[in-house]
């Protein structure tokens, strides 16, 4: 729904407000609305009404609490309002809307009773929400705002509590609270602090003033037409803090303090260890290990070797197939043969379908005009510097387009993002084939399409992991970066996204992908490949007094300056450190896959939010009298609570 200047992003009927404090309402004290989330203006407000006033949903205001003590809505003449009939809503103040003194509402006399309870309050104003407890006959939410106050409690008797967060995560952060499972910290997407730096750095060519809007509306393109940030997901939320009171959090009324954020505490790590890599895997290594029928034998021993030393270049071209799963490590000769041909007739299927489509037919369909158009763009300016893909009329950018337009009929739903080009480059570089290049790429999205699914919460939930190690590698570092505003980590948003490809010189961009593809010595290496960049440049970091603007500035410049070698020993080596640490909260354990992902408490469907949420880990099982017991975690990822009531 759109309007002059505003648009109705999400709509949901039969939520009510319970205007009276008793257990069992009556009808009378029932208000059944419309609750929207508006775009108006460049702001976004969240509004209810009632039904007979919900008609224009941009001409209500939200008041807040008067403390200038005239009007004030705790008066005895409108006395406070409280759903009351939850005791640990005592200690919310709250606020009922007054009423306004702005345009009435289309279709609401001002005077109607039902209609002074409308409300419209802008998301910014938003400090927490809370979510009812599991088992109540309706679902409901009450909205806490930064001066203190609360909203009537919205409650759901046709469900939607989770598509109304879901749609809300899109503009805020919403991290649960460790002491309160059930309510969600509001912190706003600072855009303000990404497009100051922009325009410091003169990081574009254009005018900047709009970089944060394109940014959210297209990260990709953003990212990638410079070095850019993403949104602070996490300053505030994650900052250290005394007594588990947040120090961006202003105490709630009655001196009561909003449940805070356990951050880790000081984590006594050993000595790092020294690491030595190997020399690369040669063919003549690979063929011994190569058993009768074809079949290649003592297979983790040799994923080993590969991740310690990697591969000569003349041997990627076969082993890369193993690494991606285009081939089976258990197959025979003969098998792979098979798989080949019955793959290479699988390609040339989907290839056929993009290619059989007429002139006529694509003017009819802006997806795939818009594929062709973004990958075209993107192919004609990637690696143009590698002889490989070098002069206008060059063989390998044809395979290159014909590669990514293929997938996106292998992969509907995602298509094609921009980046993606960057990760099919180098595999099409080496196999030089345009069908292993496929299926070795599609191998390779296997591990990596979440980076580019338009959510970001893959983005969002490794940025997360970076900050939650480095945290516990590097205290003071994070203490440092915290001060400058960059605590978020958000300048390593391009490492992680496409796995360094332009951090490094291409043929170090082989070595260091070839050596992440093994799975070893865990999962996410490539975050402790993060830390290592950031461990090896913390003194000049730190010791030069950067700035958040400098500091984004100096890690664009280690573009191409980096040995992957030295970060490689580097990352081995904090793993290392980590992993010989006795007291290793929980959550990094995960991390690092040493110990299996918490198991949420009930089942959450994948279309729920997923927010990122500083929390402990859930109770361990009483460890052995022997053993050392571990310490609670602190910064955890947690699905979200299956929908209670009539949400279910």
């Amino acid at each position: 729904m759109e309007g002059a200047g505003y648009r109705v992003v999400f709509e949901k009927g039969g939520v009510y407000l319970h205007t009276s404090a008793k257990k069992h309402q009556d009808p009378d004290s029932l208000i059944a609305g419309v609750i929207r989330v508006v775009e108006k203006d460049n702001d976004v407000l969240l509004h209810w009404a009632p039904v007979e006033e919900a008609g224009d949903s941009t001409q209500i205001f939200f008041s807040k609490k008067d403390t200038s003590g005239g009007d004030s809505c705790t008066s005895e003449e409108e006395p406070t309002f409280d759903p009351g009939y939850e005791p640990d809503w005592a200690v919310i103040s709250t606020v009922r809307p007054r009423h306004r003194h702005s345009e009435p509402t289309r279709g609401a006399e001002p005077s109607s009773p039902r209609g002074s309870w409308a409300f419209s309050v802008s998301l910014g104003e938003l400090k927490s929400i809370r979510r009812s407890k599991p088992g109540l006959s309706w679902a409901y939410l009450v909205l806490v705002t930064q001066a203190g106050g609360s909203l009537p409690a919205l409650h759901f008797h046709r469900g939607g509590t989770r598509a109304l967060l879901r749609v809300l995560s899109r503009y805020l952060l919403l991290a649960s609270s460790p002491q309160d499972s059930r309510l969600y910290l509001v912190f706003p997407h600072d855009s303000s602090a990404l497009s100051n730096s922009f325009h410091h750095l003169q990081l574009f060519d254009q005018d900047s003033s709009n970089v944060v809007s394109r940014f959210f509306q297209d990260p990709y393109s953003t990212t990638f037409s410079s070095f850019s940030r993403v949104t602070n997901f996490f300053r505030g939320a994650l900052q250290p803090h005394q007594e588990g009171a947040s120090p961006d959090l202003p105490p709630a009324p009655d001196d009561e303090p909003e449940p805070g954020f356990e951050v880790i505490s000081c984590v006594e790590l050993g000595p790092r260890p020294a690491v030595e890599r190997a020399p690369p895997v040669t063919e003549e290594e690979w063929a011994r290990r190569m058993g009768p029928e074809g079949r290649l034998q003592q297979v983790p021993e040799l994923k080993a070797r590969i991740f310690s030393g990697g591969l000569s270049p003349s041997l990627r071209r076969e082993a890369w197939k193993f690494l991606l799963g285009y081939l089976s490590w258990e197959g025979s000769a003969e098998e792979h043969k098979a798989h080949v041909r019955k793959k290479t007739d699988e390609y040339f299927r989907m290839k056929l379908q993009w290619k059989s489509v007429s002139p006529e037919q694509e003017r009819r369909n802006s997806l795939l005009r818009g594929y062709r158009s973004l990958i075209e763009r993107d192919v004609s300016r990637t690696d143009r510097n590698n002889k490989f893909y070098e002069g206008p009329e060059n063989p390998g950018l044809g395979l290159l387009n014909d590669i990514l337009l293929t997938y996106c009929m292998y992969h509907f739903d995602l298509g094609y993002v921009q980046g993606m080009s960057d990760l099919l480059s180098p595999i099409l570089y080496v196999t030089q084939n345009e069908v292993d290049a496929f299926w070795c790429f599609c191998g390779f999205m296997e591990l990596v399409h979440g980076n580019f699914e338009e959510s970001q919460e893959t983005m969002k939930r490794q940025l997360g992991q970076l900050l939650l190690l480095l945290r516990v590698l590097d205290p003071p570092l994070c203490d440092f970066l915290d001060s400058q505003d960059s605590g978020s980590l958000c300048f390593c948003f391009r490492w992680l996204l496409i796995w360094f490809k332009r951090e490094f010189p291409f043929p170090d961009v082989l070595r260091l992908w070839e050596v992440l593809w093994t799975g070893l010595p865990g999962p996410n290496l490539h975050l402790l490949v993060a830390c290592a960049i950031l461990d090896m440049e913390r003194d000049t970091l730190m010791l030069s007094g950067f700035g958040s603007n400098e500091i984004l500035k100096h890690i664009n410049e280690l573009t191409m300056k980096l040995s992957v070698e030295d970060v490689l020993t580097r990352a081995e080596a904090l793993y290392r450190q980590l992993t010989a640490c006795r007291e290793l909260p929980h959550n990094v354990q995960e991390i690092l896959g040493l110990a299996p992902p918490a198991e949420p408490q009930s089942p959450s469907p994948p279309a729920s939010p997923l927010p990122l949420s500083p929390t402990r880990a859930p109770p361990a099982p009483p460890p052995p009298a022997d053993t050392v017991p571990q310490p609670d975690s602190s910064l955890e990822i947690l699905p979200e609570e299956e929908e209670e009531g009539a949400d279910s």
